[in-house]
């Protein structure tokens, strides 16, 4: 199952990264990432992994180590929902980036880029639209 759950992760999101990066300006595009429900297909893998496994996380996470991080994530259930939990993050902080940059005006050609870099390393796509991000009026 956790195999499955693995695969299907990635898959359930790239549709929506598809949308922001190749349809951009699309009227439907605006419609469907303007709700930040997208993220919970994966949202749900994430809970399949985490929620059976709970007496495990909980205490990794509440007092976390990084031994004890080691040993959560370096199991094929614990990496799945390592990886479940940056699609989810990262699909939301594109969405974020996405919407934000129509709002400010930003150029979907400077966008396609940085929403890539966020699919592939969250954290520094992220830091690549602030760097970018155009203050309103």
């Amino acid at each position: 199952m956790t195999p499955l759950l693995f695969g299907l992760t990635f898959a359930l999101a790239a549709p929506f990264w598809a949308l922001m990066i190749l349809l951009p300006r699309w009227s439907w595009t605006v419609r469907v990432v303007s709700s930040p429900l997208i993220v919970l297909p994966v949202v749900a893998i994430y809970a399949l992994l985490v929620i059976p496994a709970f007496g495990e996380v909980l205490p990794a996470v509440a007092n976390p180590t990084l031994d004890g991080v080691t040993a959560l994530l370096g199991t094929p259930s614990g990496a799945a929902a390592g990886w479940a939990h940056m699609i989810a993050f990262d699909l939301f902080v594109g969405r974020w980036s996405y919407l934000d940059s129509r709002e400010r005006g930003i150029s979907p050609l400077v966008m396609a880029p940085v929403l890539v870099l966020t699919i592939l390393l969250g954290p520094l796509g992220l830091a690549a639209y602030l760097a970018i991000r155009k203050p309103l009026g």
